[in-house]
């Protein structure tokens, strides 16, 4: 059954002026409009919002999520359950975080000792993965400066600078059955260059080096791929394509 732009509202718990504006960028056009002039929504209208609301969860731009949803090699199954990947993702991590609270009431009270350790539960970045594989690579020099740079940071910026990471990670996963130099792949990618150059010196001819290194060592790939199958080739080639764009 068709659906007026009210009850879409309230169902989906998004204003009717949010809807309106979708409408008028392409991004949610209903499927009929009445002789008065009344948006009503179709159940597929309803799939769409509903992918709509993911990505902007995600973080995705409404430009961003036009461009992944009108894609036709899309799949909305695939979505699902990547959405579903980074939101239990993000429920772990909620979950560290909380039980970390509790303990830290119980320590303020004196009721336990709580290690240093202990209150950093779930903040941890000062284990790299990538490490050893950069080392090989760049040589000691160049990783201990850039883990010089990280080890400068407060903790509460090395804990954003994580999630971020993640945050990244799993939204060029959404991507990656896009085209590579697609603006939407091209927008996350120089994301990408943005973080790594926070806690490093990449130039463009770098960081299409490090590209190509997730898919020669099947250890970059493996555990990139992690996010999605595929992520390692598509991350390659996309900053690949960043890179040529900007030296």
């Amino acid at each position: 059954m068709a659906m007026k732009v009210k009850e879409v509202s309230e169902l989906a718990s998004i204003s009717v002026r949010t809807l309106h504006h979708y409408d008028e960028i392409g991004l949610l056009v209903p499927d009929e409009i009445t002789a008065a002039g009344y948006r009503m929504y179709s159940d597929a209208n309803l799939e769409r919002l509903q992918q709509i609301l993911f990505f902007k969860e995600l973080g995705f731009s409404l430009k961003e999520i036009k461009n992944i949803i009108d894609d036709p090699t899309f799949s909305a199954e695939e979505a699902l359950h990547m959405h579903k990947l980074i939101l239990l993702e993000k429920r772990q991590r909620l979950d560290q975080m909380i039980a970390t609270i509790d303990k830290t009431v119980l320590h303020l009270r004196g009721e336990i000792k709580m290690t240093a350790k202990e209150q950093f539960q779930g903040f941890d970045f000062s284990h790299n993965p990538y490490e050893k594989e950069a080392r090989e690579r760049w040589g000691d020099h160049a990783v201990n400066e850039a883990n010089q740079k990280l080890q400068q940071q407060p903790a509460d910026k090395q804990k954003e600078l994580a999630n971020q990471m993640n945050d990244i990670f799993a939204r060029l996963a959404a991507l990656r059955h896009t085209a590579p130099d697609s603006a939407a792949a091209q927008a996350e990618i120089k994301q990408w260059y943005m973080y790594l150059n926070q806690i490093g010196n990449y130039t463009p001819a770098a960081f299409k080096g490090l590209g190509q290194m997730y898919v020669e060592d099947e250890r970059f790939t493996r555990n990139m791929d992690q996010f999605g199958e595929g992520l390692a080739q598509f991350m390659c080639q996309a900053m690949a394509v960043f890179a040529d764009r900007n030296e």
